[in-house]
């Protein structure tokens, strides 16, 4: 590769490097962001002349002075050492040290009659995102994202498509979700031959899909299960797309339930996803299915629902309950 002696070229190999490893588009979008805060903090000189001791002055700051969480430091330290292993090959010493240990936290939970208030006060595609978020443990991206293809009414399944890890999974489709899903569904459908009647009614397809199959992008099982009202241009190929709901519609709409509900617990979306699993624990259902389920790679994330069991404690019984 020829060398790096611009800005512009840095961010263009750093762009390049990441796509070539099939990063996420967020995760590309944080790292570039971290490699310019990083450059500023140092007054714009190149990453190239910097080393170690700046690396770790930039980190330090951060903690001490914008004092961020250990997994917001971490996100940076990452970014800086894909800069400095991938992109300008070289190595680092001493940075382990600087890496933030995350506080271990339990996941906030809501009971089950607090997931009726709160689905009880969201109304449209928010609700039914909702309802499959808690019905069958999906992260909120994981919902947004579905596509028609992956839902499967004659399994009672639903496909996550690269998930947390770049992983696929299947998990349930709840029952009570099927006919509300159907009817959303022809509606959307609708709007899709809209689209196509006005010249529009393509969806972006991963890695080079498009290319592989140019009509695809156009076909109904590819469509958003959730699109946005909205669609735009395509700056690259000047097609127009309809990308899917934004995350940010459902947690505005989530948050205002739950502040109309009146609860005290800091729940979002994602709380959902931890109720879901709390649940069926208590229903008797066992660890590894749940696991399965959530898609977790090892067991031991999973256990922690063992410690949020509506049963006190570990599920142990007070003494003080036994006196007479």
């Amino acid at each position: 590769m020829p060398p790096i002696s611009t800005p512009a070229q840095l961010f263009d190999r750093t762009r390049l490097l990441i796509r070539a490893r099939h990063y996420s588009c967020r995760t590309e979008k944080a790292y570039l962001g971290w490699i310019r805060r990083f450059i500023a903090f140092h007054g714009r000189r190149h990453p190239g002349d910097l080393g170690s001791r700046e690396v770790v002055d930039f980190l330090s700051r951060l903690a001490v002075d914008g004092h961020v969480s250990a997994s917001t430091q971490n996100q940076a330290f990452s970014a800086l050492l894909f800069l400095y292993r991938t992109v300008l090959g070289r190595e680092l010493t001493g940075l382990e040290a600087t890496r933030a240990k995350p506080p271990q936290r339990l996941p906030v939970v809501l009971s089950r009659s607090e997931v009726t208030d709160v689905l009880a006060r969201l109304k449209g595609a928010p609700r039914l995102m909702a309802l499959l978020m808690y019905g069958g443990g999906l992260r909120l991206l994981e919902a947004a994202s579905l596509r028609v293809k992956d839902v499967d009414f004659d399994r009672s399944e639903l496909t996550v498509r690269d998930g947390k890890g770049r992983k696929d999974r299947v998990t349930i489709l709840p029952g009570r979700t099927a006919e509300r899903l159907r009817a959303h569904l022809e509606r959307v459908r609708g709007l899709h031959q809209a689209d196509l009647k006005a010249g529009a009614g393509a969806v972006q397809l991963p890695d080079a899909l498009a290319r592989k199959y140019p009509t695809a992008m156009f076909e109904w099982p590819w469509q958003w299960v959730f699109p946005a009202r909205r669609s735009y241009v395509d700056p690259e190929t000047g097609c127009r797309r309809r990308h899917h709901l934004h995350e940010s519609v459902v947690q505005r709409a989530f948050r205002e339930a739950v502040r109309t509900a009146g609860l005290s617990k800091a729940a979002t979306c994602h709380t959902l996803r931890h109720s879901f699993a709390t649940h069926l624990l208590e229903s008797g259902y066992d660890i590894r299915t749940i696991q399965e389920l959530l898609g977790h790679s090892d067991v031991a994330t999973t256990m922690i629902y063992t410690h949020v069991l509506n049963r006190g404690g570990r599920g142990v019984r007070s003494p003080l309950d036994t006196l007479g």
